[in-house]
């Protein structure tokens, strides 16, 4: 189907499912995620293609799990659909209500925005996310996905539209555009008179490219140059084990932590340990000259020695890369001060941890530091919106305006003035 005749279709339909009330709504995402289950199969078999020409041309392994599907993961994705049907509907929501001294009763309500584009790489689980939320706030969605997942989108688009259909609602509140060349998305970006808000999930320059080539509204989400500070203070164990899980839990996602910055009264107790455990993940720790001489420090004849080829000189560069592999930066600081305006110099305005047993340390690193999610004492890994209780999420904004952090079902909403009079005319 053409470019155009996606975005009428969309834009046509989207006037009716901005109408459907709550219980239909939750009642077709329920069905939607039944589906999914059932035909995990089929959904396997296509994503089976796309991993098969992922491994053609050598993508990075990072990538490649998140590009994977399985019945746990179909599950899992399934899960969050049930969990949006589950959410308080925020449409039709009246945030305020107030009486002018004309008479005129003044309010402001929660509508949705109308229709979405979505335009994302090798995630095929933004596919039934983005579905989902947008579907649940009564917008029409366009997703613009890679080729490195088009087998998979199709099959995963294809039964969202025959669960709609069986619920008797228009198919076209889901499209995926299948042409997955680059001046195709080029042209779907500049859609305006159809589209009202795009969303770029990806790399750093896939959103450079929708933000600096759009004339549709742009949501920017990040990319994750996420930070985790250890002050002098911290609890050493618990430092090792928020890292190695920020680092290696899984390390293809925007959350995951690819710096480090440590102080140095405490760098001599900590890198020792924390590289023997980071190398039993196979991560390459990128140290600035004091981390590198406290990780090869002689350690005791009965600890587990320290595989000096996994321990580099890191450069400039390193500061600010999201790596999205088994890498990690170290850098080494003498203050708080230091450590926040290091973090704020390269971070993305992702998500930033401080690990700290100083209260006012962690109050100034919450109120300083610049980013969408900062944490005390916990591993960067939570900014999601299945964690932060949303069921799943369109994105993690980086911007300031409009939405910041983890967007959830209200962040696909905009609102308008409802005002009601009886007769009141201006003089």
């Amino acid at each position: 189907m053409e470019l155009l005749e996606i975005c009428k279709n969309a834009k046509e339909v989207s006037r009716q499912i901005g109408t459907l009330d709550t219980n239909t709504k939750n009642k077709a995402l329920i069905a939607v995620a039944d589906a999914l289950v059932a035909q995990a199969d089929a959904i396997i078999e296509a994503n089976a293609k796309d991993l098969a020409n992922a491994k053609e041309n050598h993508m990075p392994d990072g990538l490649v799990d998140r590009l994977m599907l399985n019945h746990c993961r179909i599950e899992q994705i399934a899960e969050g659909l049930r969990q949006v049907a589950d959410l308080e509907d925020p449409i039709g929501e009246v945030l305020s209500m107030k009486k002018r001294p004309n008479g005129l009763m003044i309010g402001k309500k929660r509508v949705p925005l109308g229709v979405v584009g979505i335009i994302y790489e090798a995630r095929p689980n933004v596919t039934v996310d983005a579905f989902g939320l947008c579907f649940k706030t009564g917008n029409a969605v366009i997703l613009k996905g890679g080729s490195d997942a088009i087998h998979s989108n199709i099959a995963i688009v294809s039964v969202i539209q025959n669960a709609l259909l069986e619920e008797s609602i228009p198919e076209k509140a889901v499209s995926l555009i299948e042409d997955t060349r680059r001046e195709t998305a080029a042209e779907f970006m500049k859609m305006n008179d159809y589209v009202d808000v795009l969303i770029p999930r990806g790399g750093a320059g896939l959103i450079k490219a929708v933000v600096n080539q759009a004339t549709i509204p742009v949501i920017e989400t990040g990319t994750g140059n996420c930070h985790i500070f250890v002050d002098e203070t911290a609890d050493i164990d618990m430092a090792i084990d928020i890292i190695r899980n920020a680092k290696t839990q899984r390390i293809g996602v925007c959350n995951a932590c690819e710096s480090l910055v440590i102080h140095e009264k405490i760098v001599d107790e900590l890198m020792p340990r924390l590289v023997r455990t980071l190398q039993e993940s196979e991560v390459e720790v990128h140290a600035d000259e004091r981390c590198k001489m406290a990780a090869l420090k002689e350690q005791p004849a009965d600890s587990k020695p320290v595989r000096t080829e996994l321990i580099k000189t890191a450069t400039e560069e390193d500061w600010g890369t999201e790596y999205l592999d088994y890498m990690i930066s170290a850098k080494t600081v003498s203050s708080i001060d230091e450590a926040i305006a290091h973090i704020n110099r390269y971070n993305t305005g992702h998500s930033e941890a401080i690990v700290t047993n100083h209260y006012a340390h962690a109050e100034q690193f919450l109120n300083e530091i610049d980013a969408a999610c900062v944490y005390v004492n916990a591993s960067t890994r939570f900014s999601d919106g299945f964690e932060f209780g949303f069921g799943a999420e369109i994105g993690i904004s980086t911007q300031k305006l409009h939405a910041r952090g983890p967007m959830g079902l209200e962040a696909l909403t905009s609102t308008k003035y409802i005002i009601y009079g009886n007769g009141q005319i201006r003089e």
